[in-house]
């Protein structure tokens, strides 16, 4: 299964852009979110399990960190760092600049990709990450704004709004970092049709690249208890891979795809049990592409004349 025959994956996008494979190594630095710490509220999103992100905060240096996740694959020699657990830009930027130095200190890390909320990359955030962009480092801010309906936003807990979000974005512009966005499809009250406003609306704000998540039902999160109640469920595997396609289809072959899907393991998952597995979700969405049509085709401009 090469995925890249059918979509602009990240994997592709480093290789072209740095001559060889970059692995991304995941990091946590000791951050928590507004979200969790009573700024905005406590407990987090209601699909977040709170305790299965940072585990490494105040255990593990930086530094001790990337040794290890290097030890984890001999496939590249290239990396990036990435700072996914909780809310990265949610410090001050003397605190900031220091894990992001020591985090990118060796030359053989290439680049940074900071995960974090629309609520929480002040200015100062921007112009450091900028100062990296510069200094030839890769960058990317990635974005968790998961739906573009604040209706929704208010269901899940999440504490900010599309206004938000857009906003960071034309400051993330104006700084020329590049974002990924993270979306999630299958969150409760929504269907086909809203996830797909909520890609038309990010295309409309601007992107550069994209991040596609089924909802996961995790232990230790509020969406637990709901799922078990019977008020939320989870897509079936068919029905997440016919609306990935899509979604795939209609976005612009430029846009580099970061993921497509997600995984979670016993026994933190509860559902759905097809994210257990890494390949059965790329792997209908593939044989689905293959037969409907690659990324942008649905516009189209087709993926395979953009890099023909």
């Amino acid at each position: 299964m090469d995925l890249t025959a059918y979509l602009h994956t990240f994997g592709h996008y480093l290789k072209r852009r740095h001559g060889q494979a970059v692995h991304k190594l995941s990091l946590a630095g000791d951050f928590t979110c507004p979200n969790r710490d009573g700024t905005l509220g406590r407990g987090g999103c209601t699909f977040c399990n709170v305790k299965s992100f940072g585990r490494d905060a105040g255990e593990l240096s930086i530094s001790d960190q990337i040794a290890r996740e290097k030890g984890k694959t001999d496939r590249a020699h290239r990396y990036l760092a990435y700072f996914q657990a909780y809310t990265s830009t949610y410090a001050e930027v003397s605190r900031l600049r220091q894990l992001y130095d020591e985090a990118t200190a060796s030359a053989d890390v290439v680049g940074l990709c900071v995960g974090t909320r629309p609520d929480c990359v002040p200015d100062s955030a921007l112009e450091l990450l900028a100062d990296y962009q510069a200094a030839g480092k890769e960058v990317w801010l990635e974005l968790g704004l998961q739906t573009a309906h604040d209706h929704t936003q208010r269901r899940i807990h999440r504490g900010h709004t599309l206004a938000d979000y857009r906003d960071a974005v034309r400051r993330a512009q104006q700084h020329g970092l590049a974002v990924c966005t993270h979306l999630i499809a299958g969150l409760p009250g929504e269907d086909t049709a809203d996830v797909h406003a909520t890609l038309e609306t990010v295309l409309e704000i601007g992107v550069q690249g994209l991040k596609l998540h089924p909802l996961m039902i995790v232990r230790g999160s509020r969406m637990a208890a709901q799922y078990q109640r019977g008020e939320v469920s989870a897509m079936a595997l068919d029905d997440y891979a016919s609306l990935a396609a899509s979604l795939i289809r209609h976005t612009p072959p430029e846009v580099v795809f970061h993921r497509i899907s997600a995984t979670a393991q016993a026994p933190t998952l509860i559902a759905p049990d097809w994210c257990g597995p890494r390949w059965s979700a790329l792997q209908a969405i593939a044989a689905l592409l293959a037969r409907d049509g690659g990324q942008g085709s649905a516009l189209g401009r087709g993926w395979q004349a953009a890099t023909a």
